[in-house]
């Protein structure tokens, strides 16, 4: 079973990888945490001064993380991520069309791999400065918007994730937790 995590920065979703982490319920899972924090350790620019070497490195780092092993493995970031952030670069002009092509590309390989998409709802979350991401509340807002598109587009999701239950989280941490629990 592949869980992945989506949804823009600072809504929740570390928070509750690092709980489900911590739960005897989710003892025979394996996390896999933190694609971008990952990427800008190499001294790439990210957020929204990435570039086509920043996402083709984060993207790269979805494929590896899709390929799993074992009976559950659940993502910080899964490759809806790697695809919206990569669309939002493209929109800007940092990012060329190629690098977006490989992104869709990318999602139509490895989304069908999931099995269940646990998508963050933001507006319970306040943004939050944590010395990586990015606290530019109109990115954030754009960014937003790009994720409810892409969730509440059903058609997209059954060709994109065909497999997967999509679960949008709301609330705190321990109704978001129940819900998790209710949908694995």
């Amino acid at each position: 079973m592949l869980i992945g995590f989506t949804g823009p920065q600072s809504s929740g979703k570390s928070t509750l990888l690092q709980s489900m982490h911590t739960s005897d319920k989710f003892r025979k899972c394996s996390f896999v945490k933190e694609v971008t924090r990952k990427v800008a350790s190499k001294g790439l620019a990210i957020n929204q001064s990435g570039d086509n070497l920043t996402q083709l490195h984060i993207l790269n780092e979805h494929l590896n993380n899709h390929t799993h092993n074992g009976e559950c493995t659940v993502l910080d970031r899964c490759i809806i991520d790697g695809y919206i952030y990569t669309d939002y670069l493209h929109s800007i002009g940092l990012v060329d069309s190629w690098v977006l092509d490989y992104a869709g590309k990318l999602l139509s390989l490895l989304g069908p791999q999931l099995s269940v998409v646990l998508y963050t709802d933001p507006a319970d979350v306040n943004l939050v400065d944590d010395g990586v991401r990015s606290t530019d509340s109109s990115f954030r807002n754009t960014i937003i918007e790009m994720f409810d598109d892409f969730i509440s587009d059903t058609a997209l999701l059954q060709k994109v994730v065909p497999n997967a239950n999509v679960v949008k989280l709301s609330g705190d941490v321990s109704t978001r937790l129940r819900l998790i629990e209710q949908s694995i």
